[in-house]
């Protein structure tokens, strides 16, 4: 028995049932007798989530393990001492390790022939170089704006969810009303609504990642007690994909033929998947509507706010997939492929000449700046995927749990509560008189005030000739 419960006669023993904590019943100081009342603070968050990340939003005490050069996104909140041109973290060179191999042996087999078997001698005039280099150049340059567009654009759109959900959760927090007689239910639908505006955020990321079942840490309780296709899906489907040592080393190499196509899972559905996020969208709909008919929103422009907010969400959702499912055209992508690696393999025909042995690691050299732009084109057109240099969307849906949390954290403020307090300094820092002196002042006085604190930060010559301020 601990000391507080000594204090109190209440026991710190916890019951256990089926292996949980169970919460205790405290009783009231301020109610004796027959009537208990329960002090809700002692209730403990519990219990806790059986799994290895007990938040699956924070990565927080994560090391940066090898896969993390190759796979992403980057966990923006790591930070390097090494200089930019050193680090390989969210560096391209990774994924060029097997191109620049493949480079360096075919530079290797023209020079060597070229230098060791006689009456042979494979380079050719540099003119060439300068002509496809121009084209090459053309090719990757609308490669790279192009999909940093992508980039940017998707980016925008996340931007915008962020600040959706900030304003739909004070709308609900703030504005709604909670009931009399049904405050704590209301409170607790708030809470409802605001954990779908989370949902949301979570089952956007997982469907523009091709996920869409709802079995993953971060998503499955948070839309377990809502009725959805993906949760229909994810009951009946026992699909759950997994990729050998090989097949995951080949991925984080770049290679094409060992990546998978990002749809298998949506093809290999036996029922319908649904529209996750829509399906959300709809829950959020229909809440907003029932505080708007029941009185709880009274203001006209608290309900269109909150409407508008639902369609500023809608608007996320459908440009979202948008960027997602317009990438380049297909032709464009090829032909700059095409031309880039043909290219590559010319240079040290071109090259040889002039440099001799020297071609190898010229070539190498060469085609490393030349691929790192059409591969680092390539990483960024699709914004929303696992690569190093994506969108860190787990970042963005941890920002929005902590907004909700944030933003619930503390009831709606009275104005007594912050404008009348004793620590309020009103005009500071051209004074340090707090409210509780200057409400003791007369108006008059208070707007002498205001009309003189401008002046403050300019110096005044006295009559003596002494530099001073004047004082509110």
């Amino acid at each position: 028995m601990g000391e507080d419960a000594g204090a109190t006669g209440v026991p710190t023993a916890q019951a256990r049932h089926h292996g949980e904590p169970v919460a205790h019943h405290v009783a009231s100081e301020q109610q004796k007798g027959d009537a208990i009342s329960v002090q809700e603070d002692a209730y403990p968050i519990s219990p806790r989530r059986h799994t290895t990340t007990p938040n699956p939003f924070s990565r927080r005490n994560t090391s940066l393990d090898l896969d993390d050069y190759f796979t992403g996104p980057r966990d923006m909140s790591k930070h390097s001492k090494w200089p930019l041109f050193l680090r390989m973290h969210g560096s391209i060179l990774p994924k060029m390790i097997v191109p620049l191999i493949v480079v360096a042996g075919w530079a290797s087999i023209i020079t060597a022939v070229s230098m060791k078997v006689k009456n042979v001698n494979l380079g050719i005039s540099s003119i060439l170089l300068t002509i496809t280099g121009f084209v090459v150049g053309l090719g990757l340059s609308f490669r790279s704006s192009t999909a940093y567009e992508r980039y940017a654009e998707g980016r925008k759109y996340w931007g915008q969810l962020i600040f959706t959900s900030q304003a739909l959760g004070r709308v609900f927090w703030l504005h709604a009303v909670e009931r009399d007689g049904s405050a704590k239910q209301d409170l607790l639908a708030k809470l409802t609504a605001m954990n779908l505006l989370v949902a949301f955020a979570v089952s956007l990321k997982h469907k523009l990642r091709f996920e869409p079942y709802t079995y993953y840490d971060d998503l499955n309780e948070l839309v377990d007690h809502i009725d959805t296709f993906a949760r229909s899906a994810t009951k009946e489907s026992s699909i759950r994909l997994k990729s050998g040592m090989f097949k995951a080393v080949g991925e984080n190499l770049g290679l094409t033929f060992a990546a998978s196509n990002p749809r298998k899972m949506m093809k290999r559905a036996t029922s319908p998947l649904g529209n996750l996020p829509l399906e959300i969208l709809c829950y959020l709909t229909a809440y907003v509507d029932e505080i708007a008919g029941n009185g709880q929103l009274p203001i006209g422009m608290q309900q269109t706010a909150a409407y508008n907010s639902l369609q500023a969400l809608n608007d996320v959702l459908v440009n979202t997939e948008r960027v997602l499912n317009t990438p380049l055209p297909i032709a464009y992508a090829i032909a700059i492929s095409q031309i880039t690696w043909i290219y590559v393999f010319l240079l040290p025909f071109q090259l040889l000449l002039e440099l001799g042995w020297i071609t190898i690691p010229a070539t190498v050299a060469a085609s490393y700046i030349i691929l790192g732009i059409f591969f680092i084109g390539h990483e960024i057109e699709n914004p929303f995927g696992n690569d190093v240099n994506d969108l860190p969307l787990d970042l963005f849906c941890q920002q929005i749990v902590e907004d909700m949390e944030t933003i619930a954290a503390r009831p709606k403020p009275r104005i007594s509560e912050w404008v009348e307090n004793s620590r309020n300094k009103l005009l500071f820092p051209h004074s340090e008189s707090s409210y509780s002196v200057w409400v003791q002042r007369p108006e008059t006085v208070i707007r002498n005030a205001l009309r003189n604190r401008p002046h403050n930060g300019y110096d005044k010559i006295d009559t003596n000739g002494e530099e001073g301020g004047q004082s509110v």
